[in-house]
């Protein structure tokens, strides 16, 4: 099992993040609350990881905190919630957010993020209930990610690309960035991607 790596950030292109542990990429699949974490390329960095094995593939999650991937490890134990849904609803909501939508029974809000009908949003409410704790700050809190910035990158594009393979559909990710350009026309995608994510997010 792995537990944790420690390595160098050699690439980001979200949900998957490549690791450099001493001349060996690990791919990892991380959660956007823990990308806009991440330092810049060639950083180094430290994630605490979760290896899911199923009977086609292995896939290496990781995360900054061991909080969140306490949290994940409970999300992937209701039933219903696998380790793509898991990643998505943690990229939309925090641990502060997601305990809220429990303790208020906020079905709505959980529907929101990709994957989750009303009776997964319902389970979760029933199954989390007394095993969340409220952490301070939310998903508005999180620093950006660092970017290089070169020109001629499309932004928007990348924002949709990293949406959709969070689970959002194609025409509802490209609506999520269209509404995110029109508050922020200059931004870059890590920027895109938090101010779409936190649109989704319950007030």
């Amino acid at each position: 099992m792995i537990g944790r790596l420690t390595g160098t950030l050699a690439a980001i292109q979200p949900p998957q993040l490549l690791l450099d542990v001493q001349g060996v990429g690990y791919e990892v699949l991380a959660p956007m609350t823990t990308i806009f974490e991440l330092p810049q390329l060639g950083g180094s960095v430290q994630l605490h990881t979760h290896l899911a094995v199923s009977e086609t593939s292995q896939q290496l999650f990781g995360f900054i905190h061991e909080a969140d991937r306490q949290l994940f490890r409970t999300l992937i134990k209701v039933n219903g919630v696998g380790p793509k849904m898991a990643l998505a609803i943690l990229s939309g909501l925090d641990g502060a957010a997601l305990a809220r939508c429990v303790a208020d029974d906020n079905v709505a809000a959980l529907v929101k993020v990709p994957g989750v009908g009303k009776k997964t949003a319902e389970r979760l409410i029933i199954e989390l209930r007394g095993k969340l704790t409220p952490q301070v700050g939310d998903l508005g809190d999180i620093p950006l990610m660092a970017t290089n910035n070169e020109p001629r990158v499309d932004h928007a594009g990348e924002a949709e690309s990293a949406l959709v393979a969070l689970g959002y559909k194609p025409t509802d990710a490209s609506k999520m960035v269209a509404r995110a350009c029109k508050e922020q026309a200059d931004a870059d995608s890590a920027t895109l991607i938090r101010i779409s994510l936190k649109s989704m997010a319950p007030a």
